[in-house]
């Protein structure tokens, strides 16, 4: 019976190398950039406007959970990330570090997985890597990713547009990816509770398409609509005041965060994104957004307020009426979360 796992050869340059590109990464990934198995893939000429580059790296755990896997989130994260700086996402980098034993079932899965949200998302995967490290020296699966694209002529946007005045809009409910994560690993069963995990740049595009006014883009990831808007507060010099009974976050997310102790606001997302529009635009932002089935159920979260010096940079007022301070989070609770 042939070999199913992973071994230090399948790293090491040679047949089971190869075996490895060519039974399981090319069938899923092929385009004409990456078949060649040259040492750099040669790309077309750039259309017009700006470069965007992003690169990241992705060790969550479990490495599969409801709604996805280390792949898909993979390629979906930098996607993001290119569409968070109003780049329409051209091609990726995929490269991946394996734990020797690692069952070659969870590769294929997450190549497949992959390869699936690149075509979702329009982008092509056109260079890759594999390494093998000791069994003990990894956790089966790791990804790194970069990321390519072009901020076409006349986009800008960026913490420094944002002013007061300005509306806070979510793409959709938030806290899911984490809430997710938290909930497996801690057996909380849900059947209906899955991550969010999706690549967000044609949900971007609808914006665009409406003609609405962008300031600033965020994927609230890593520390939730927490800490980015305390991380745009201080990059914009403003006050952020979102609205509690306004925030989208669905009732197992809520549960989820009762059972352990967490707060939804701080769980991170990997398949929407926060936009701080021109206020007037902001009908037509959520109209638009509304139109795609990512954007269901976007919403107005918020507003801009002017800075004000030694007073907490982001407030929640809460369905009781009253205000609170919304802090960073201070510690590591939720590790290996992407």
């Amino acid at each position: 019976m042939k070999n199913r796992k992973i071994l230090m050869a399948h790293g090491a340059g040679g047949r089971l190398t190869g075996e490895l590109i060519s039974q399981t990464f090319l069938p899923a990934l092929n385009n004409q950039h990456l078949a060649t198995l040259s040492d750099a893939a040669v790309l077309p000429e750039l259309p017009p406007g700006r470069p965007a580059m992003s690169t990241d790296a992705f060790v969550v755990d479990p490495p599969v959970f409801p709604g996805g896997d280390i792949g898909h989130l993979s390629v979906c994260g930098t996607v993001n990330d290119l569409a968070m700086g109003g780049a329409a996402p051209l091609w990726l980098t995929w490269a991946l570090i394996l734990e020797e034993g690692t069952d070659m079932d969870l590769v294929e899965r997450c190549t497949a997985s992959a390869a699936a949200a690149a075509k979702e998302a329009g982008v092509a995967i056109v260079a890759g890597d594999t390494k093998v490290v000791a069994k003990g020296s990894g956790d089966k699966i790791f990804a790194i990713t970069a990321g390519l694209g072009v901020v076409p002529p006349g986009r800008d946007i960026g913490d420094h547009r944002i002013r007061p005045g300005d509306a806070i809009i979510a793409s959709g409910p938030l806290g899911d990816h984490g809430a997710v994560i938290m909930a497996v690993r801690h057996q909380l069963e849900s059947e209906t509770l899955q991550s969010d995990g999706a690549p967000v740049n044609h949900l971007v595009e609808k914006l665009y398409a409406a003609e609405v006014e962008i300031h600033s883009l965020h994927d609230p990831t890593r520390g939730g609509l927490k800490s980015v808007a305390n991380e745009v507060a201080g990059r914009s010099e403003s006050r952020q005041v979102l609205t509690e009974s306004m925030i989208p976050i669905r009732p197992e997310v809520s549960a989820v965060c009762e059972v352990l102790g967490l707060d939804p606001l701080g769980l991170a997302c990997e398949g929407r994104f926060l936009a701080w529009v021109r206020s007037d635009h902001a009908d037509r932002a959520v109209a638009a957004l509304r139109q795609h089935p990512s954007g269901r159920e976007a919403a107005v979260i918020g507003r801009v307020e002017p800075g004000v010096t030694g007073a907490a940079p982001v407030l929640l007022e809460t369905s009781t009426g009253a205000t609170r301070p919304l802090d960073l989070l201070s510690g590591t609770d939720l590790p290996r979360i992407c």
